[in-house]
């Protein structure tokens, strides 16, 4: 897992933000490339992609979301992608009430419908928050499984939110 060990970090899928920004800024100051200016040629290329690694690092490890993908592909388990035809059964209703209040341009369904996603994400969100954990007392495919089906799930929300505040704002 590269972007841990860029970082020094143990593969967790719960970090401290603060702790991961100062890793960051201090391998970034560690391998800037003005720092090796003066350097041989194969030194100033394995600092900027040092560099390059370390923005990379945390610019995803700093994203809950990102960073759940990442620990999902490193393991051999990407989140599916999400088509129309893969609505969750148990959001198919909402979906078409929310289809349907597009098509009226009903704001105050929308409305309604934005708030009622907003909650479901919250949801999804604070269940990944146990998951996380789960996977990081014991980082087994089983404790990653869940990982992957709660990530989906959230994606397909957040979809949903951001057609519904789209078109709130049209």
């Amino acid at each position: 897992m590269r972007y841990f060990e860029a970082l020094g970090l143990e593969p967790r899928l719960t970090l401290d933000a603060a702790d991961l920004q100062q890793r960051f800024y201090q391998r970034s100051r560690q391998w800037h490339p003005d720092r090796f200016s003066t350097k041989s040629a194969p030194e100033q290329a394995q600092a900027l992609e040092m560099t390059a690694l370390l923005n990379d690092a945390f610019r995803t490890l700093r994203d809950p979301v990102a960073r759940a993908e990442y620990v999902l592909a490193q393991n051999g388990l990407e989140a599916s992608t999400q088509r129309g035809k893969d609505v969750p059964a148990d959001l198919l209703e909402e979906v078409l009430d929310l289809n349907m209040a597009l098509e009226e341009a009903d704001h105050a369904q929308i409305t309604r419908s934005l708030a009622q996603f907003e909650q479901m994400q919250a949801a999804v969100d604070a269940q990944l928050a146990s998951q996380f954990a789960a996977w990081d007392a014991q980082p087994t495919p089983d404790t990653l499984q869940p990982v992957r089906a709660s990530l989906n799930r959230r994606k397909y929300i957040a979809n949903l939110v951001r057609d519904a505040r789209k078109a709130l704002d049209s």
